[in-house]
């Protein structure tokens, strides 16, 4: 498998964990399964999660990093895993916090972040 794939799809599962690592609390109070926990108990909650974000994204950028003979420059993989952050936050939303609305804005926002995907990889020599 190619390891532009191999970064995307390390990439992917870093940011499912990434959102329910910020933001799977919410939803955990919301269904009143941590509603009298204290907040430090949700921050290591959060940390236990967020290990395992770690865990994907640290081998995606080795993997996908041109200084470790990957096809991605720096600036390549941040755009990219911003682009996937925010696809992956949209789609959990709409699936797991369902009532957040997805408004016009929105997709344009969506847009212009393609955009910058389109921009960081173009020659511009």
């Amino acid at each position: 498998m190619p390891k532009g794939l191999i970064t995307i799809l390390m990439l992917v599962c870093s940011n499912v964990f990434m959102t329910f690592a910020w933001y799977g609390n919410l939803k955990l109070q919301q269904m009143n399964l941590i509603k009298d926990w204290p907040l430090i108990a949700i921050i290591a909650l959060s940390w236990g999660t967020a290990f395992f974000e770690y865990s994907f994204m640290i081998p995606a950028n080795r993997i996908g990093s041109q200084i470790t003979g990957g096809p991605f420059t720096l600036m390549q993989l941040k755009i990219i895993q911003e682009c996937i952050s925010l696809f992956v936050f949209t789609v959990i939303v709409a699936t797991v916090f369902k009532g957040e609305p997805i408004r016009w804005n929105h997709l344009v926002a969506f847009g212009c972040i393609v955009a910058a995907v389109f921009f960081a990889f173009l020659k511009t020599n």
